[in-house]
């Protein structure tokens, strides 16, 4: 058997690639919201359903321009069970993360403890939805407007995926997400923050590009964020064919159900209600108790045959070094035993089904 990892990129024919990006050659335009960014931002405002949208560098710039263009002082209450980026941008626009626990279930930010975090310094929620689940979205705004929070929502693993009919992008004040290689839709790498206030729009705006508006005009402090035109051109090709790309996740997440149900001490992220997913990771809690071997030696096993699968997450955010003893308040024994049991599994549209059903035998076994 062929290396398996736990993602793979996914990219068009070499051809239609090579053919989305002719016109560069022609125009040398490589950047500053050229031709295929603006094609690109059109496209995904549509796909998304969003009212507004911003393209970014990477995820993280759109998260991180988000909360520095919303204007925010003090707290932000948010979930550890996340990828460092999120905790990164709150502390890089100097507010403190207050660590709220997660449901046991689908691991999004538990929106019955928000409340008892909430102080006088606190200014909003950042919640993270995850593995393609939505976070409760109604709580959590209910909660916002009750105390006057803003809400921005780390949307990364929720591309393409709707509640109750409606698209990601439109909950929140902003929600950001990524496009990195290893996303169901990537440019490569890129980002956006989707939003409906155009003056925060215009915030966004000058925060990625200097503040510039023209060649003798700086009306705002800005930095450098800009999705180049390559990327956007990746962009354009990878979209033509995303929901294609769902599909066969979907497949891919059947056969794993299938292949995994039953197995003791086994659980598995089931998709909630009313969330039409995007399949974009599959992953697995091992209870050792039950199942008689860790989630360390699950890993090792696939290894030998291999397969290499992620912890992730681990650790938790509020456990990094760079974290530790720096006074962040939040208490997340859910979260922390997640962590330790969680494992997610190969998971890309060109997985070969013969290379699951492997999957799930070696773990039977194991």
């Amino acid at each position: 058997m062929e290396k398996i990892l736990v993602t793979k990129a996914t990219l068009p024919e070499f051809d239609e690639f090579t053919n989305e990006i002719k016109d560069i050659w022609k125009s040398h335009w490589l950047t500053n919201m050229g031709v295929k960014h603006q094609a690109l931002q059109k496209e995904l405002k549509e796909y998304l359903e969003a009212e507004n949208i911003e393209l970014f560098t990477n995820g993280h710039m759109a998260l991180e321009m988000a909360l520095q263009a919303l204007d925010l002082q003090g707290e932000v209450i948010t979930t550890p069970f996340t990828f460092a980026s999120t905790t990164h941008a709150i502390v890089r626009n100097g507010l403190t993360p207050v660590f709220c626990d997660i449901n046991p279930d689908d691991f999004t930010i538990d929106v019955n403890k928000i409340e008892s975090l909430i102080t006088d310094k606190t200014c909003a929620i950042m919640p993270v939805h995850v593995y393609g689940n939505v976070c409760d979205v109604e709580a959590i705004e209910k909660i916002a407007q009750k105390y006057n929070l803003k809400v921005v929502y780390d949307a990364c693993h929720t591309f393409g995926v709707k509640y109750k009919g409606v698209g990601t992008a439109n909950f929140g004040d902003v929600s950001c997400f990524s496009f990195h290689a290893t996303k169901v839709f990537n440019t490569i790498e890129g980002g956006a923050a989707c939003f409906k206030d155009q003056v925060l729009g215009q915030k966004l705006y000058n925060l990625k590009n200097f503040g510039i508006h023209g060649p003798e005009s700086v009306e705002a402090v800005g930095a450098n964020a800009k999705l180049n035109e390559f990327c956007a051109a990746m962009g354009l090709c990878n979209l033509r064919h995303v929901d294609d790309e769902i599909e066969k996740r979907r497949k891919i997440y059947e056969l794993y159900c299938q292949g995994l149900t039953g197995i003791p001490g086994i659980r598995f992220n089931k998709i909630k209600e009313n969330v039409h997913s995007n399949y974009a990771y599959y992953p697995i809690v091992i209870n050792p108790d039950e199942y008689g071997a860790t989630r360390d030696d699950v890993i090792d096993k696939l290894a030998e045959h291999d397969i290499f699968v992620r912890k992730y997450f681990y650790p938790l955010t509020n456990e990094f070094d760079c974290y530790v003893g720096k006074g962040y308040v939040g208490d997340t024994p859910i979260a922390h035993r997640i962590s330790q049991q969680v494992l997610t599994l190969p998971m890309y549209g060109d997985l070969d089904d013969v290379v699951v059903e492997s999957i799930c035998k070696i773990i039977l076994e194991q």
